[in-house]
């Protein structure tokens, strides 16, 4: 078996917190990737691991709240999405995340979708950030990020976990982490009716932040988003249901054909797609996941090619 290992991350928003403790449990275990491929937030974990940035990360990520989140959301309707993704970006360059990609001690590439034509695409040299906020531009809440006079968004896409990427950078040896396992069943117990009473949620929350010039704007955006009184169900019931839909049926036919040598699957699906203030749940069950594969990936390792 080659050493080159190789860990593609997939996209999953909060849930993908859990990738920082699968990659500490691999490391700890002796098991130290040396190629990174990630979708959305699998890129922004990955390339906080290739860039030496990843206990950076994890700090900032267990100190999240909501005034945290608040403070990187600049609502701008006009821009193609919730959030125009400007103050995301700027935070990542304060991470230090804004190294060239080619320069990294290990070699990375964020997945990408082409908005205008649909394809793939790997960014895997220029700024560490900008490649990062392609990535994570999820379709209906993060605006599309303009790099390189290409308009791109979210490669979960085309390419949830990019096994593929990894592989083709040179991998010999490819794990995969997956933390959809569970989502569509959440879903659907989600979409059925709610009472009238029911809280109004975490978009109310990030609501709440905007200013008091917009504010009336919000107001009718939160009543257009909310389940109704039918129990019809609500914007981001329909949005995050629909991404799941597709990224499952993606994932699983991508993956058919090209098959990591193990997957790891957090149990994260309890964990909502902005509850990024579950750092440290979702981060426990990425090193419990990642402690179940360490011995079926040693025994491969020491495997003579």
């Amino acid at each position: 078996m080659g050493n080159r290992i190789g860990i593609a991350l997939g996209g999953g928003a909060a849930r993908g917190w859990a990738h920082i403790g699968v990659i500490e449990t691999l490391i700890e275990g002796g098991v130290e990737p040396v190629i990174v491929s990630g979708t959305s937030v699998g890129a922004l974990v990955g390339g906080a691991f290739a860039s030496g940035r990843l206990d950076a990360l994890r700090q900032w990520a267990l100190a999240v709240n909501w005034r945290t989140i608040a403070s990187l959301t600049d609502v701008s309707l006009g821009s193609g999405g919730l959030v125009d993704g400007g103050r995301i970006q700027r935070f990542l360059v304060e991470m230090g995340l804004d190294q060239p990609i080619e320069r990294l001690p290990v070699r990375f590439a964020a997945v990408a979708t082409h908005l205008l034509d649909g394809r793939e695409i790997w960014l895997q040299s220029g700024a560490l950030d900008a490649a990062i906020r392609a990535s994570i531009a999820m379709p209906g809440i993060i605006s599309p990020c303009h790099l390189d006079g290409r308009w791109l968004v979210d490669g979960g896409l085309v390419n949830q976990i990019p096994v593929s990427t990894c592989r083709a950078l040179g991998a010999d040896y490819v794990i995969a982490v997956g933390v959809g396992e569970g989502l569509l069943e959440k879903h659907a117990a989600s979409l059925r009716p709610l009472a009238a009473d029911a809280p109004r949620g975490r978009l109310a929350d990030f609501l709440d932040q905007v200013p008091e010039p917009f504010r009336a704007q919000a107001d009718r955006l939160l009543a257009q988003f909310s389940p109704d009184e039918r129990g019809r169900p609500s914007y981001f019931g329909v949005l995050t249901t629909a991404l799941s839909i597709m990224q499952e049926k993606i994932t699983r036919s991508r993956l058919a054909g090209e098959p990591p040598h193990v997957m790891i699957a957090p149990k994260v699906s309890h964990i909502s797609l902005m509850d990024f203030d579950h750092a440290a749940e979702a981060i426990e069950a990425g090193r419990a996941a990642a402690t179940r594969a360490l011995e079926a990936i040693r025994a491969d390792l020491a495997r003579p090619s």
